[in-house]
């Protein structure tokens, strides 16, 4: 079993509490798999009720202090932490290869998350309220302040990057935070803790746990000291989630869910950009990305050029092998219950279309997968996937277009591919979505625009100027002036 990366720094696996690194309670662990090598990588610690109430009881205990500091005095750990991220975003490389089979040559979960601790060392003075003398004899107050204690629950694809955005908001904001790994990639964030311990960070103000959804997620989520908690994941977990908030003590929930995102190429579009952006889109971490176009609908006139031009350059592209190789750009599925999962989908597509390109690579492996002519009720078509596999048809009329991308319950990205200036603006406001890519597709974002879903994708917004106000509550304050 290997504990060392490959520049032989001891892998740590144990839960981080109160500015110390310390074994679950029960004494539980579980062998995080190498999906490439399929050889156990170390044993994680894994966290309990009782973890939990330890966790949030030191971020409580640490919120008054944290909360105290101005900004700029909060913003020294978070400067700190951004450049030490810089300084190892390599070995952060390697061990999101071992936990879910990355290929290191994608990984940019280290810039980001560098550039959001950084921007956010500057921005904890946005927190500001307002001001009013409308009403005679009352001079009116806003105060934006923190909630106290955070929650935040991460997926497994890009964990570093999506921990960033949640955490580092939240330290800005004044709060102090508790954070639950995802079990398939939980080695990024325990690195993480070691460089929040090296950046100086007073104890209990972040705080980190590993393990399952049920018993730490469900813990943490219905704790009743956690007053707002931030989740990126399924839409099935979301909705236990939005459920045990409600149930325990109405804490805020933000939400980023699931995807089925369309993206739809008109004859008008340039055919070899079109292609190329919607290959690398499902290509992207195997199609491992909620946000992935995993939908095209391309006009008839131009569908067979389209198509060949997409599949040429969705083959050529993919280079499968050791996710710790530079030349690799093609990883494994994250987990052998990922693998199992998308080649149960196969199997569905493969009795309702066509298959025309790919399937199953064995070893852990999804080749690039094209399925054409698949129902629109067909569950590929409904459902999220979560890998390199994507379904073309063909429409007629815009009309058609706007009507068969919008017919899913998810929202969160769509793309349309068209030089019709009108047209794009047309479709950016009739698509739902919490983003509209024009003649631009995932993983493009813009990081100072808000994203989020519409739908079942999600609740509230993320951004690097959108997210201090989701780990803001809002208070009035009304001072009498009259004599």
């Amino acid at each position: 079993m290997s504990t060392t990366t490959a520049d032989k720094q001891p892998i740590e696996s144990r839960l981080f509490i109160n500015g110390e690194f310390q074994p679950a309670t029960g004494g539980k662990t579980f062998k995080l798999i190498n999906p490439y090598t399929h050889e156990p990588v170390v044993d994680v610690h894994e966290a309990n009720e009782q973890d939990v109430d330890k966790a949030v009881a030191a971020a409580k205990a640490a919120f008054p202090a944290w909360r105290d500091l101005a900004p700029d005095a909060r913003g020294v750990y978070l400067r700190k932490l951004s450049d030490l991220i810089t300084e190892n975003t390599p070995t952060l490389a390697c061990l999101e290869s071992m936990s879910m089979g990355k290929p290191v040559s994608l990984y940019i979960d280290g810039k980001m998350a560098a550039d959001s601790f950084a921007y956010y060392a500057e921005a904890g003075w946005h927190a500001q309220g307002t001001s009013s003398v409308n009403s005679p004899g009352i001079l009116g107050l806003s105060l934006r302040q923190p909630y106290g204690v955070v929650g935040a629950i991460i997926p497994w694809n890009v964990p570093l990057a999506l921990l960033s955005l949640k955490v580092a908001p939240a330290l800005a904001a004044g709060n102090t935070v508790v954070i639950k790994s995802s079990e398939k990639a939980p080695l990024t964030s325990a690195f993480l803790a070691k460089l929040v311990a090296e950046a100086g960070f007073p104890p209990g103000v972040f705080n980190l746990i590993s393990g399952f959804g049920n018993p730490a997620g469900s813990a943490l989520a219905s704790h009743m000291d956690v007053r707002c908690l931030s989740f990126t994941g399924s839409t099935a977990t979301g909705q236990k989630i939005q459920i045990a908030a409600a149930k325990s003590n109405m804490k805020v929930v933000h939400m980023e869910l699931g995807g089925k995102s369309p993206a739809i190429i008109f004859d008008d579009a340039d055919i070899e950009d079109a292609a190329e952006k919607t290959r690398f889109s499902i290509h992207f971490t195997s199609g491992q990305t909620c946000f992935a176009n995993s939908r095209i609908y391309v006009q008839e006139s131009v569908a067979d050029k389209f198509i060949a031009t997409f599949k040429e350059r969705f083959g050529a592209a993919a280079r499968m092998g050791n996710p710790l190789e530079p030349t690799t750009n093609h990883g494994p599925q994250a987990d052998k219950v990922q693998y199992e999962r998308v080649k149960s989908y196969l199997e569905i597509g493969e009795k309702e279309g066509k298959l025309t390109m790919g399937g199953d690579g064995g070893n852990g492996f999804i080749k690039p997968t094209v399925f054409e002519n698949l129902p629109d009720d067909s569950r590929i078509m409904k459902e999220e996937v979560f890998g390199p596999v994507v379904t073309i048809n063909t429409f007629k009329t815009e009309e058609e277009a706007i009507e068969r991308a919008n017919a899913s319950e998810f929202g969160l990205y769509a793309s349309v591919f068209t030089k019709d200036i009108d047209r794009a603006v047309r479709l950016s406001k009739l698509l739902e979505a919490g983003t509209v890519g024009v003649n631009c597709t995932s993983p493009t974002i813009v990081r100072d625009m808000p994203f989020g879903g519409y739908k079942q994708s999600g609740l509230g917004r993320e951004g690097l100027l959108s997210g201090l106000d989701s780990y803001l509550e809002t208070k009035t304050v009304l001072i009498s002036t009259s004599s």
